[in-house]
């Protein structure tokens, strides 16, 4: 019989073509299915909760995998160290504890939380994680037009195209800036998101916070569904995300 397992790790995605293994490039799904193979004597495949893009950075990700014996509360301690010491400086596991045989990281999440941030001012200690943008942003304006994402919609105007997805209908839970020590942070929460529709969301929002879009157009541009219609993708290394909540 299986026992299933949650992971709870974190990482910076700076040296990453995202989350999802692919044939041409280092992720952090391969990074981990190589080394937890080797920490527990066999192949491992891993479900994470979400895909994170190249270059986008992760506070908190959990993702899924099966074992055929369980494991004591000593051999899980002794697996995080192992892992930790196995995995490259960049990805760090914080947890990993036992769920029922049918919890699904991906599936089960009923939220997700991003944050993006953008530099106002040059510091060279979050350059990896933020955008570096010098000049005025009307921040009020651009909480004023976040006030429109919140709730049901169709968001295809904020997705990448051509992607796999059978809607684009997501529930915007709150959507937010905020300014401190020479940063602006958007927060997002919803309970899915589409393929670079965050980056898509804050470049469509600074869009409107430097005057070449006005409060008024993002009910246009939602309405849209048209993805030339939203601002352009800003640069990925300033996104992470940073919550999944789960219902137990």
């Amino acid at each position: 019989m299986n026992h299933r397992y949650f992971l709870r790790l974190s990482y910076d995605g700076t040296a990453y073509c995202g989350w999802q293994v692919q044939p041409n490039g280092n992720t952090i799904q391969a990074e981990l299915e190589k080394d937890m193979s080797v920490v527990f004597g066999q192949p491992l495949q891993i479900t994470g909760a979400g895909r994170t893009d190249t270059g986008v950075h992760a506070r908190e990700m959990f993702a899924h995998f099966d074992l055929p014996l369980a494991l004591t509360p000593d051999e899980i301690l002794q697996a995080i160290y192992k892992l930790n010491n196995l995995l490259p400086t960049d990805i760090a596991i914080h947890d990993l504890f036992p769920v029922s045989l049918d919890a699904h990281a991906r599936f089960d999440a009923v939220s997700r939380t991003y944050e993006y941030h953008i530099l106002t001012r040059k510091d060279p200690f979050k350059e990896r994680f933020a955008w570096y943008w010098q000049g005025r942003l009307d921040v009020i304006s651009m909480n004023r037009a976040a006030v429109h994402l919140f709730g049901v919609h169709d968001f295809q105007c904020f997705s990448k195209v051509h992607t796999d997805v059978s809607n684009f209908v997501c529930d915007v839970q709150e959507a937010y800036w905020r300014e401190y020590d020479g940063e602006l942070v958007f927060t997002i929460t919803a309970n899915r998101f589409l393929r670079n529709m965050v980056r898509a969301v804050v470049g469509t929002l600074f869009d409107i916070g430097r005057g070449k879009l006005q409060v008024a157009d993002i009910e246009r541009i939602i309405q849209s569904k048209n993805r030339s219609e939203a601002g352009s993708s800003v640069p990925a290394k300033g996104l992470s995300l940073v919550k999944i909540m789960y219902p137990y």
